[in-house]
């Protein structure tokens, strides 16, 4: 694939998972294995630096890394709402079936809703990495308005 080819793959990645310029995008739980290339996609879409870890600032997108041995997700995806605006939305970020770490489908459908989330859509986000949409109920968001 060619750089341009790659770059506009990478800014339609980035706009499926709602990336628009001015978005607040914080990514979790990193580590060597992430794909780099989607993170660049997403910052170059959004035109702002990836909220850091260790911020308090509030952001639109939380990107979950998350793998079969990172502990407890559904602690990880409440501490993942907690600096996420009203409206905002978690990508919970899983190797796909058949990669190191995978993560069985029942592990996030125990987890999501004792996070208090509901998932909206499943995505392929780059050659290694599922995404699943999480946000909080309507019902939910409705009051905090």
């Amino acid at each position: 694939m060619s750089p341009t080819a790659a770059n506009a793959e990478g800014q339609r990645r980035a706009e499926r998972l709602g990336v628009s310029a001015g978005t607040q995008v914080q990514s979790l739980n990193e580590d060597d294995d992430i794909a780099q290339d989607l993170l660049d996609a997403i910052t170059s879409a959004s035109g702002t630096e990836l909220v850091p870890e260790d911020s308090d600032d509030v952001v639109d997108i939380v990107l979950l890394w998350w793998r079969e041995d990172d502990g407890d997700l559904a602690n990880a995806l409440i501490d993942a709402r907690r600096q996420l605006s009203d409206e905002g939305v978690i990508w919970l970020l899983t190797p796909k079936a058949g990669r190191d770490g995978h993560v069985a489908p029942s592990d996030v459908l125990d987890a999501v809703p004792t996070a208090g989330l509901v998932q909206t859509s499943t995505l392929s986000v780059a050659q290694e990495w599922s995404g699943q949409r999480l946000a909080a109920p309507k019902s939910q968001r409705a009051r905090h308005r």
